[in-house]
């Protein structure tokens, strides 16, 4: 983020609200980053209204595709008058009129083209309905140019928030404890400072953080931390959709980034089935019912949904720029049909053995190069 000049009196007035939430220097943050947004459909929609909303410097959306009927349904800045025309475009004078102080950029290649130093322009990128193996390209270009990555996507009354922060330090303020804090919170959470002051007569710490993340690589072949796995009942609880999320992105690697549909119904049963395996879960907690309906709302897009990822999503940015609040850790699920958006640190450090639970199978082999797509390499 490049300094700009100090928040004006005009830009106080505006960001009133929110300045009395995270304050002015966390306000003069958001003004000076550049954020990427790609793929303009009904998430990424919800995050561009609230950053924009918010106050950020900057931002690009890159989208090659051209308004269709479907986009129709769910997406709220375009209309019938917008269809055949390329769908960034058609939305940008409704984006610009929510806050013109914002720098709104439209990029209309299509994103596989771009270069990894593409990425090392931007503060942060949010990546939306892409293939896997897109996801995984972008996040590795991102990761070079020591940039933050978001990767989202819908699936109708389901969708998932993926974050890659790499290493980010944030400050959380709390009431003093009578406990000396251990330096390390969990395997990928250590507290580097405590600092107090005196408020309304308590003595508040300021605790600065850091949190180490993994990229999506890793985190789709990784386990689940041992406190979800090690009783039954918590292992009952872990939905159904990661393994269903996981089974769409094996599918996606042998079908050249395909979604599977019903015709596909027995191979994805399969490759669910051996996720649910990989992450020592039980059989029983995942069935025909749900394979079938996840599958149904596989690649649609409904509004309800969009507004909770992306108003998430968005709320996290805001976070990890003002670096205050836990950030998000790394990938959260929403289940519509059910309403839990569980969160779960996926990361490769393997829990002991555990008892009477599904034995561990293989991950699926990757049969498609993450370079294969064109100027974005692998990690």
């Amino acid at each position: 983020m490049e300094p700009q000049d100090s928040i004006s009196a005009d830009e106080i007035a505006l960001y009133d609200r929110q300045i009395r939430l995270w304050g002015v220097q966390a306000q003069e943050k958001l003004r000076s980053a550049n954020i990427l947004l790609i793929t303009f459909k009904a998430l990424a929609n919800e995050v561009a209204k609230n950053l924009v909303l918010a106050g950020i410097g900057s931002l690009t959306i890159v989208d090659d595709a051209i308004v269709t009927d479907e986009d129709l349904g769910a997406q709220f800045f375009i209309n019938q008058d917008c269809l055949g025309q390329n769908r960034a475009q058609a939305a940008a004078p409704a984006v610009r009129s929510m806050n013109p102080r914002v720098q709104l950029h439209i990029d209309t290649d299509n994103i596989a083209n771009k270069p990894p130093e593409f990425f090392a322009r931007f503060d942060i990128t949010i990546a939306t309905e892409l293939s896997f193996s897109m996801h995984a390209s972008i996040n590795a270009a991102c990761r070079l140019a020591g940039r933050p990555f978001y990767a989202a996507g819908l699936h109708g009354f389901y969708g998932f928030v993926f974050a890659d922060l790499i290493e980010h330090d944030f400050v959380i303020e709390r009431s003093q404890s009578n406990v000396a804090s251990a330096s390390r919170e969990t395997l990928t959470r250590t507290i580097l400072d405590i600092k107090t002051k005196r408020e309304n007569g308590k003595v508040i710490e300021m605790v600065t953080k850091r949190e180490t993340y993994s990229p999506l690589l890793l985190a789709n072949t990784s386990p689940l931390p041992e406190d979800y796995t090690r009783l039954p009942r918590r292992r009952r609880q872990v939905t159904p959709l990661l393994s269903c999320l996981r089974a769409t992105w094996e599918f996606q690697k042998l079908s050249q980034g395909r979604l599977p549909t019903f015709d596909d119904f027995e191979v994805f049963w399969k490759l669910a089935h051996d996720v649910h395996q990989e992450l020592k879960l039980d059989i029983a907690s995942i069935d025909a019912v749900f394979l079938r309906k996840f599958i149904q709302n596989l690649g649609s897009e409904l509004s309800p949904v969009a507004a909770f990822l992306g108003g998430s999503l968005a709320q996290d940015v805001i976070n990890v720029l003002s670096s205050r609040e836990q950030p998000l850790q790394n990938l959260l699920l929403f289940d519509g049909e059910r309403s839990v958006a569980p969160i779960y640190p996926l990361h490769p450090f393997f829990p002991p053995e555990i008892e009477n639970a599904m034995p561990a199978v293989a991950p699926v082999a990757n049969p498609i190069p993450l370079n294969g797509h064109p100027g974005v390499g692998p990690l």
